[in-house]
């Protein structure tokens, strides 16, 4: 086996090819992300107010209740930045802080949030499907393009791309109908669980079909490299085992089968009906 020190904690790589050489990275998750913003200049080009909408709503999207807290783990801000951020996006109506503290969007700070999803995922199927970016690049870039996306480009994008519903990593394109295109079916969690749990529940070796991969991985360059070579990817069937404190995946004929931890693999969604 061979062990490679991942962004997302230990993943190990059973393979017969040569290991991937890689600099050492950050052990969380989280902190993966703020170097990699601040070595490529993306925090720059982000709007803070859309920033924190697009967070929301992933958090939401997630089944993750919406915490300040979980805000500051994802952006790498600290408590204070985020805590008169929120209050600042709470005048300008945005959103509104509940009686358990969680964060609610507005009717206007929802719309404003799922347009600049919309601007993201569109740009990674342009990424992916007409300039050809490798898939682990792809969010990365589109961070940067889902603030200066017009309403204009985008129909004209849906249009190009074949009218998608999807993104590459197999999350919704929301809002669609905005843009005069075919609404996405609602629902595309229904059915769908972690690797996690899948393995757990098993209690053993099973198969699945790859539904979706979750935001956060999609962030870890080197992860998203090695889900590739494994045969991870949205459609895929792939093998399932629970190993101790890790889960085992791999398609069948792959190069690879990795060993995810369990905070990776809480991002893995397979379908199960």
């Amino acid at each position: 086996m061979v062990t490679a020190a991942g962004g997302v904690g230990a993943v190990t790589r059973r393979t017969l090819a040569t290991p991937l050489r890689t600099p050492p990275r950050p052990t969380s998750l989280w902190a993966d992300v703020r170097a990699r913003q601040e070595g490529t200049g993306v925090s720059d080009l982000i709007d803070t107010t859309e920033m924190y909408l697009k967070t929301i709503y992933e958090l939401t999207e997630e089944g993750i209740t919406p915490l300040r807290a979980r805000i500051a783990e994802r952006l790498g801000h600290s408590g204070p930045t985020v805590s008169q951020t929120v209050a600042r996006m709470e005048r300008d109506g945005l959103l509104v802080v509940s009686g358990d503290r969680h964060l609610e969007l507005t009717e206007v700070g929802q719309s404003k949030a799922m347009r600049v999803m919309r601007k993201h995922r569109l740009a990674e199927r342009l990424l992916v499907d007409v300039i050809g970016l490798d898939w682990e690049y792809v969010h990365e870039e589109a961070c940067r393009w889902e603030h200066v996306m017009s309403e204009r480009v985008e129909r004209r994008l849906a249009g190009l791309l074949d009218h998608p519903h999807f993104d590459p990593y197999g999350n919704p394109i929301p809002g669609l109908d905005e843009i005069g295109e075919e609404r996405t079916p609602v629902g595309f969690l229904d059915g769908v669980a972690p690797v996690v749990t899948v393995a757990v529940e098993a209690g053993g070796s099973t198969k699945g079909v790859v539904a979706r991969l979750g935001e956060p991985i999609q962030t870890d360059v080197e992860l998203l490299a090695r889900l590739a070579q494994a045969g991870v990817r949205p459609g895929s069937e792939i093998a399932v085992e629970k190993n101790g404190n890790t889960v085992t995946v791999g398609a069948p004929g792959a190069e690879t089968v990795l060993d995810l931890p369990q905070e990776v693999a809480r991002h893995v969604f397979l379908r199960t009906s």
